[in-house]
């Protein structure tokens, strides 16, 4: 059998997609190796979400094609090669498989084939199957976290997004399925993220109703994790029964991704999102009442067709007004197959990003306010790295994995990544806060 060594580029949705592949493979007798370097097959699976992504997939599958000449084999996968399946076959010729985002129950045939037979030959597999990726899994990341995939593909139809074309419509995955994975990761993650392109249209597929609250009640009882953390919430589905069950238990994390987008109703129609102004504070207002303390995360986006200044202003006020305690903000990038890519009134390049970096330096101030009021309060932390003698970094509730704030803090040496720590805060900056464990 051959070891693998798999490359993730992306979202935590494509980070799952590679652990299922992993446990294919596994399951067919596989090796999953550490690096490149010790593998016989390098699979990437790459990101093309946005034209960054693009071309970090398209360098990094460059970086690691001279790997080749010593006989390994490279397969490339993802949301990039199911775009442009056939235009990446024919100019690289160098990578010995093609696979799309809904193929990787054929992996473990084409690494059998390209590592045994001589006469396989180069494989492109784009499959138009919209099926789930259920089955085996094997993590790919510290043990302390862990990703649930609750559903498939989207149907929201935004203007300026590829990710219907690439993932199909959306499919929820039935809750026993999710209930009986969260009871194999319980063991071993101290939090479950749920993931989707939009996590709060769970249900609606296959049970005719948003079901997500009927999912966390499920997953509540789930012995072990500590916390469930709910990411990529769409405004106009966060009903008063979601918020509750937040309230109500003690293990969903004081914490919400929210993707806005925008908070101009002009801007917003454009990009068929179905939110308004006023309906997203509305759902603001009720979440932070419902759930004190909440952490709110949004991610922006500037210089949208149409945006004009006034647009931005009134951005700009919304995120004074409402001081996200975690934000994202990025550029308008001009995808194919989108209505947004026919849209009049382009915005100029460097006038979006000056208004991307315009709302990330106002961040910064509010950030640094934020987090300068959790000084003196002490803190649940779930530790994942060792930085030096006596200090660790981790997490709060507030924070999702590798996207949001850290804590540095002083430790004893018995404290590991996995552990559960309190801490107390004694110093703060814009993204990272300080602190020291205490009993």
């Amino acid at each position: 059998m051959s070891s693998i060594y798999i490359d993730t580029l992306g979202c935590f949705k494509n980070l799952e997609d590679s652990e299922r592949a992993a446990g294919l493979l596994s399951e067919a007798g596989h090796e999953l190796a550490d690096s490149a370097e010790t593998a016989d097959v390098i699979l990437v699976n790459t990101c093309g979400f946005i034209e960054d992504a693009k071309r970090e997939s398209i360098d990094r599958i460059l970086e690691l094609l001279p790997y080749r000449e010593s006989g390994k084999k490279l397969i490339v996968s993802g949301c990039l090669t199911q775009r442009y399946a056939a235009e990446l076959f024919e100019e690289l010729p160098e990578v010995d498989a093609i696979m799309g985002v809904n193929d990787y129950g054929k992996l473990p045939a084409i690494v059998d084939g390209l590592c045994r037979d001589r006469d396989f030959g180069r494989q492109l597999s784009v499959d138009g199957d919209t099926g789930l990726l259920l089955g085996p899994r094997k993590a790919l990341t510290p043990q302390s976290s862990a990703f649930l995939k609750v559903a498939e593909g989207c149907d929201n139809r935004c203007a300026y997004c590829a990710i219907p074309s690439i993932r199909g419509p959306y499919r929820s995955v039935p809750i026993e399925e999710l209930v009986c994975e969260a009871e194999r990761l319980a063991g071993q993650s101290k939090e479950i993220v749920l993931i989707a392109q939009d996590v709060s249209a769970y249900g609606l597929d296959i049970y005719g109703r948003y079901a997500l609250p009927e999912l966390l009640t499920r997953l509540c009882a789930v012995s072990g994790p500590e916390w469930i953390r709910l990411m990529y919430c769409y405004e106009e589905r966060i009903t008063a029964e979601l918020i509750d069950i937040m309230a109500r238990e003690e293990n969903i994390c004081a914490y919400i991704d929210i993707p806005l987008q925008h908070c101009a109703d002009g801007v917003l129609a454009r990009m068929n999102r179905r939110s308004t102004r006023a309906g997203i504070e509305k759902t603001l207002a009720a979440l932070r009442e419902g759930v004190p303390g909440i952490a709110i995360r949004t991610t922006l986006m500037t210089g949208f067709p149409g945006e004009t200044e006034d647009d931005f202003r009134e951005l700009e006020e919304f995120v004074e007004m409402h001081r996200f305690e975690r934000l994202g903000v990025f550029a308008y990038s001009a995808e194919d197959g989108t209505p947004a890519l026919h849209m009049e009134n382009k915005v100029a390049a460097e006038i979006a990003a000056e208004r991307k970096e315009r709302l990330m330096l106002r961040q910064l101030d509010i950030a640094l306010e934020n987090n300068r009021k959790l000084v003196g309060r002490t803190l649940r932390v779930l530790t994942e790295e060792i930085d030096g003698e006596g200090v660790r970094t981790g997490r709060t509730e507030f924070d999702a994995p590798e996207i949001d704030n850290t804590v540095i803090f002083t430790a004893d040496e018995d404290v590991r990544p996995g552990d559960m720590v309190n801490v107390e805060i004694t110093d703060a900056m814009d993204y990272d806060i300080i602190g020291k464990a205490v009993l």
